[in-house]
């Protein structure tokens, strides 16, 4: 070997342990600043679990606790977002068909949650209702003034459209709506008071006669309003008390028995434009399609879904997606379930390595406080979907930090701006952050879960997120 050659091996030698020295201490200061972080007195009874690793490589630069189970809250969107894409790929569209059966107008829902939903509406510019007129005119076009029976068919899921360990003081909140075969407009409607001449009035959107409210708002001249509904014992009726100084809303209030609702307000809108309806509602599965003449398809593309889950925290959007996978992987395709999704979601996890003592899946959207997860889980899930061909369109689906979705408000620095992307969690004493940050020296995918959180536990994760950027 002669000089040159030797002084060139020396050089590269150096090189490689300047690189190597140069990693350790970086990953040295960041366990240094996040331990720093996380032991602030604020946080001393909060329990973390925490994993952070470097996307092209997989290995850990960071890791607290990173294997114990937490309640995630709406981190468990991640998990299901991503066995979404494993088992219905990319190109999936939910499809809602519109039919006749002789003069029997027929609604088959395929469990699509965007179906009315007031921000993809706003997205494609249609305008509220839109879906209602449509059909009025694709029967109008058919010749059709006069209809018999209107049937709608949810079977594409099964029926049971609340989840048991949901809490039952908030299940007519808009995140704990019921998930059913036929969604329509999140399964809320928009209640909204005004005080007018010292009465109060109240009025919904969308208006409709299938929904009964019994008015105790009382009127008042000073303070502030405070307004709420409250379901009673017959479906669809709601009281809705409080006090009203000048206006109180819009705010959402969940519905029951979805594909009715969305079959009385057809009803309703095709009376406005002229067409009658002149038998019954009907709730029913469709077992003989030979008689179904298809007249209209409304689709909507699984990117859009993923979108709503993961950017906004759109708890029926996660659900839907659930019970799709139950319901695509059954001979039928029909009767989607939670155990059955929750059996799917396990094998797929398992399949990545993820021990069963490394999670615990009750629902989708992480309202039940029966979800574990730990923080390896949430990054094993979110490596392996950056190293597969879907990783575009999932990380178009999380919330964009100083830009968009649920961090839109964080990280609004040009340091950070654009730089953090994520899912974020929050139920009672429950915090939780996961995602992807973007730096000079590459991608890091992390996972942060916070139980027994305070409310300065956000600023806490969202510390640890820009250390990672810093």
């Amino acid at each position: 070997m002669n000089y040159h050659m030797k002084v060139q091996m020396k050089k590269l030698l150096f090189a490689s342990v300047f690189t190597l020295c140069l990693g350790s201490f970086a990953k040295a200061d960041l366990a240094k600043r996040i331990d720093a972080i996380v032991s602030q007195p604020s946080q001393r009874k909060v329990q973390f679990s925490i994993h952070i690793v470097k996307a092209d490589s997989g290995s850990t630069v960071y890791s607290h606790n990173a294997r114990e189970l937490m309640i995630p809250a709406s981190n468990m969107k991640i998990i299901v977002t991503a066995a979404a894409l494993k088992y219905l790929g990319p190109d999936y569209e939910y499809k809602t068909k519109v039919g006749l059966c002789g003069d029997t107008l027929v609604i088959i829902g395929s469990g699509d949650p965007l179906l009315g939903d007031e921000e993809t509406d706003a997205r494609y510019g249609r305008e509220r209702g839109w879906i209602f007129k449509d059909i009025a005119a694709v029967l109008k076009r058919n010749g059709i003034e006069t209809i018999e029976d209107i049937i709608v068919d949810s079977s594409v899921f099964d029926d049971q459209r609340v989840h048991p360990n949901w809490p039952n003081e908030e299940l007519n909140r808009w995140y704990a709506c019921e998930v059913s075969g036929l969604n329509f407009n999140d399964n809320c409607i928009a209640i909204t008071v005004k005080k007018n001449g010292g009465k109060v009035t109240i009025s919904i959107e969308p208006q409709t006669s299938f929904i009964k409210l019994v008015n105790k708002v009382v009127p008042i001249s000073k303070g502030s309003s405070a307004v709420g509904a409250y379901r009673n014992r017959e479906p669809n009726k709601l009281t809705v008390r409080g006090k009203c100084k000048d206006k109180a809303g819009p705010f959402d209030v969940a519905i029951e028995r979805p594909a009715a609702f969305f079959g009385f307000l057809l009803a309703e809108n095709l009376a406005k434009e002229g067409i009658n309806t002149t038998g019954q509602l009907i709730e029913k599965t469709l077992d003989d399609y030979s008689n179904f003449r298809l007249l209209v398809e409304y689709t909507t593309p699984i990117a859009d879904c993923l979108a709503r889950c993961n950017k906004n925290s759109l708890g029926l959007a996660a659900e839907a997606l659930l019970k799709t996978i139950a319901a695509t992987n059954n001979p039928d395709g029909k009767n989607g379930s939670w155990d059955r999704g929750r059996e799917l979601i396990r094998e797929y996890l398992l399949a990545l390595g993820i021990d069963k003592s490394q999670f615990y899946i009750d629902d989708a959207s992480g309202l039940s406080r029966q979800n574990e997860l730990s923080a390896y889980a949430i990054t094993t899930v979110l490596l392996n979907t950056y190293r597969s061909g879907n990783w575009r369109l999932y990380r178009d689906s999380l919330a964009v930090g100083g830009v968009d979705g649920t961090i839109a408000r964080y990280f609004k620095e040009q340091k950070y701006k654009g730089k953090i992307r994520g899912k974020t969690g929050y139920i009672s004493s429950v915090k939780s952050f996961s995602g992807l940050c973007s730096t000079e020296e590459g991608d890091y995918i992390f996972s942060i879960l916070a139980n027994k959180a305070n409310d300065k536990t956000r600023k806490i994760i969202n510390d640890i997120a820009k250390a990672i950027i810093n």
